[in-house]
This record gives structure tokens, C-alpha cells and sequence, in this order.
């Protein structure tokens, strides 16, 4: 499971620098500077989260969860319900997708409150003490 989690960090990815290419040379003149800055900020975050989406596959390949799977799924639902909405917001003008954007960003947020959660419980550290004060190595 975790290859396709990266596979999936990684056509985000590639969304998010195709989106911003396409924000910064095929909208530059057709929108104006307000909707231009609100779509740069949905490619910005896509690639923020597809960044994340890499740790979360990395994680995920140390030992998998359920927590790990919950985060993963709210970064890529954060990722469509904010990005999107804001994509879709400034293409469109349709003021009322920005009621979607909020969602988006707490389904993020608890994203990586998850990730933060599953690291802390599957990666252990590599040196345990033993019972007489000497460090041994788990390995």
C-alpha cells in the first residue's frame, strides 16, 4: 500500500506544478490579480500536501495502521475539497464553492495531526535502554 500512496504524492504533484504553470501563464491576463492569487494558493497547498503524502507513504512503509490509511485519506480529500474549491473558485467565480474551502483545510490540519500520531507510534527509536543502564541497539 504505501507505493500507491506515493504514486499518488506523486501525480499530485505533478498537478500542482501543472496547475501553477497554468495559473502563471494561461491566466496571468485572463483573471484578475485577486482570483489569480487565490488559484496559486490551491497549487500551492496541492504541492505542500503531496510533499506530505511522501511522508505519509514513508510512514506507512515502516508499519501500517489505521491511523496511517485516515491520515492519507484526509490529506487526498483535504487536498480535492480545498485545492479544488479553490481552483474552482477562481476559474469559475462562483463564490459559493468557497464554503467547501474550510472543509478542505481541517480535513489537512487532521491530516497531519494523524501523520503526527502515526510516526510518533511506529517509528521507534533505534537505541532502547537495557536493564543495567547500557545502550543497546534494537536492530
Amino acid at each position: 500500500m504505501p507505493g500507491r500512496w506515493a504514486a499518488i504524492a506523486a501525480w499530485n504533484g505533478l498537478m500542482a506544478v501543472a496547475m501553477g504553470a497554468f495559473g502563471a501563464h494561461a491566466l496571468a491576463e485572463r483573471l484578475d490579480p485577486g482570483d489569480l492569487a487565490i488559484f496559486e494558493v490551491g497549487a500551492r497547498y496541492q504541492m505542500y500536501h503531496a510533499l506530505a503524502l511522501l511522508a505519509v507513504a514513508w510512514v506507512m512503509s515502516r508499519g501500517e495502521s489505521r491511523t496511517i490509511r485516515a491520515c492519507a485519506v484526509c490529506m487526498v480529500s483535504g487536498i480535492i475539497l480545498f485545492s479544488g474549491s479553490l481552483y474552482g473558485l477562481s476559474l469559475s467565480g462562483w463564490r459559493r464553492l468557497g464554503m467547501v474551502t474550510p472543509i478542505g483545510g481541517t480535513l489537512l490540519i487532521v491530516g497531519w495531526l494523524l501523520l503526527a500520531v502515526a510516526a510518533r507510534r511506529t517509528i521507534r527509536p533505534r537505541h532502547a535502554e537495557s536493564t543495567d543502564g547500557a545502550v543497546e541497539s534494537m536492530s
